[in-house]
């Protein structure tokens, strides 16, 4: 499901006061890894992650391959920080048409 730009502003300001659940290190995106974002996002359908240690082009890359395996929409991406945002099975989220 790919969310509209007002959709997209609005998680973004949900997710402002929201700490990275997740920190990618330098060995970058392992199954483990994955696993916790995959778990984080069944449970609060909003995360941020953070990616340490990477040139700009490299957390973008990475960034986008985290919505691509888990299946979320990238709504934030500031500096080492990327908003994932999947609606669960009882979304607790409502978001804007």
């Amino acid at each position: 499901m790919a969310v509209t730009d007002k959709q997209k502003r609005y998680l973004k300001g949900l997710a402002h006061s929201l700490k990275p659940v997740v920190m990618v290190g330098n060995s970058g995106l392992t199954d483990s890894v994955m696993a916790e974002i995959n778990n984080a996002l069944d449970h609060h359908e909003l995360i941020k992650v953070r990616v340490s240690g990477q040139e700009r082009a490299d957390r973008k890359q990475m960034l986008e391959q985290i919505a691509e395996q888990t299946g979320a929409d990238l709504v934030l991406v500031i500096g080492h920080i990327g908003g994932f945002y999947r609606p669960a099975k009882d979304p607790s989220i409502q978001l804007p048409r």
